[in-house]
């Protein structure tokens, strides 16, 4: 495992911090054993929540390695199975995904904030886009950042290198939380905690079913639903944590979970 990486198990928060000097940035070999831990993230039902952070104060992640690039890496290259930062396109993934951003997110890792699922900020933070100064342009905001925003917002961000803010990106709808600085990791295991009081199931069949109708209509998505070719959501529904839901709530206590 990269001497630039260290991930610690809190209870069942998976923590991982880039620590890469200078800014974090990161190489598909980098990538690769991101994707590493993201993959023993996912498959280890102990741990119910990842968090992923930057080392120091001033970046969350520099994007792509440049030194990488001018040695040759490939733009369209092995960044690994679970993509660019271990996991934007890692396959199951049916679990929480939270970045606690510290300081910059640049290009790249400005991208990795699209595809987690809750996005906790430093007030200092900022965020911005390079690429199509830097002679490429990005993927995956090109890809998702015009469904996300106004057409003539995502064209401001990808085409102009402009900078936001935290509080600009969370008027956007692309953070969950700004915090005073220095915060954001306390903040990020305080939204753990939360989301561990939810059946992990649930959770499952909530971030399975978000992706599986994304380019579905809701007539579409209800057929597919019936159809029962949602593994996580069936395995959810026909789960002993459903019926316990129901009792504990009818008993006045809080539920006791297993995964099952």
């Amino acid at each position: 495992m990269s001497e630039y990486l260290h991930a610690v198990r809190n209870g069942e928060i998976f923590e991982i911090t880039l620590d890469k000097p200078k800014g974090n940035a990161v190489s598909a070999e980098l990538s690769r054993d991101m994707g590493k831990l993201f993959a023993e993230f996912r498959d280890d039902p102990s741990l119910r929540v990842a968090i992923l952070t930057g080392a120091g104060e001033k970046f969350f992640c520099g994007g792509w390695d440049l030194s990488s690039v001018a040695e040759g890496e490939e733009f369209i290259g092995d960044f690994g199975e679970g993509g660019f930062g271990g996991f934007i396109e890692l396959p199951n993934l049916n679990k929480p995904v939270i970045c606690a951003v510290n300081g910059y997110a640049i290009g790249a890792g400005f991208e990795m904030l699209l595809r987690s699922d809750f996005v906790v900020a430093d007030e200092s933070a900022q965020f911005w886009l390079p690429e199509a100064q830097l002679g490429v342009a990005p993927d995956v905001a090109t890809f998702l950042l015009p469904k996300l925003l106004p057409r003539q917002k995502a064209f401001s961000i990808l085409m102009t290198a402009q900078r936001l803010s935290a509080q600009e990106l969370m008027d956007l709808g692309l953070v969950n939380t700004v915090v005073p600085k220095g915060e954001a990791m306390s903040a990020a295991r305080e939204l753990a905690h939360e989301l561990i009081k939810a059946a992990p199931l649930s959770l499952a069949a909530i971030k399975e079913a978000i992706e599986l109708t994304e380019g579905l209509t809701f007539a579409e998505s209800y057929a597919a639903l019936r159809a029962k070719e949602w593994p996580a959501f069936m395995a959810m529904l026909d789960s002993k944590d459903a019926q316990e839901g129901a009792k504990a709530f009818l008993e006045g206590r809080a539920p006791e979970w297993t995964g099952q």
